[in-house]
């Protein structure tokens, strides 16, 4: 790490913690509502909880409020996202309200404000070693990719965008993203894969690494 990036990264953690610790003073009575919002609609427990990798891979606990029921078929297995995002859920998502409890996980230090989103666990084996990339730093709120397609993108061009962050990143680049993650958020433009609810699984990719 070069003397410059050592010098930013301290700014971004120091900007992490005191921008997240205002938002949640700040954004507590709207906390409090939305919570109380998804305890009537889809009762106990309000928030939802899921083993991500963070910087490096390291295992924490992503917390949001949930959008979906824990509705099953006939043998037990969950239905389809489509089928289970409510309507709180779905209007929560576009808004990415769901997404403020993370906001504790960014002034704890499991994620950043900006940063390449948390993904799933079991997907750490199937990334080509290039997209592994994407772990240097920490996960964050919001990140390269989320505002340049969100979920309407495909996986390769994704996680290609989380590693151009990583390889690109400053804290002018932070801003940017911040400022432009504003527009996206109030458009609830890209919160789906075509065809899907959310976004689809990720299998792997064919390309070499």
């Amino acid at each position: 790490m070069t003397p410059s990036r050592g010098w930013q990264r301290a700014v971004k953690r120091a900007g992490d913690m005191g921008i997240s610790a205002l938002l949640l003073v700040l954004l507590a009575p709207l906390l409090g509502v939305l919570a109380l919002a998804v305890r009537w609609s889809l009762g106990s427990p309000v928030l939802f909880r899921q083993e991500r990798p963070g910087r490096h891979g390291q295992p924490f606990v992503l917390t949001k409020f949930r959008t979906m029921t824990d509705a099953r078929n006939a043998a037990g297995d969950l239905l389809p996202d489509a089928e289970r995002l409510t309507p709180l859920g779905r209007w929560l998502r576009r808004r990415s309200l769901d997404e403020l409890p993370e906001l504790w996980l960014v002034l704890r230090g499991d994620m950043s404000l900006v940063g390449p989103r948390p993904l799933l666990m079991r997907y750490l084996a199937r990334y080509t070693p290039r997209q592994m990339r994407r772990h240097a730093v920490r996960p964050g709120l919001t990140g390269w990719s989320q505002v340049n397609g969100r979920n309407a993108t495909t996986w390769e061009q994704r996680l290609e965008m989380d590693t151009w962050y990583v390889e690109h990143w400053s804290l002018a680049l932070d801003v940017r993203i911040l400022w432009r993650s504003v527009g996206v958020v109030l458009g609830g433009r890209g919160i789906s894969s075509e065809g899907h609810a959310t976004m689809p699984e990720f299998w792997g990719t064919d390309e070499p690494s």
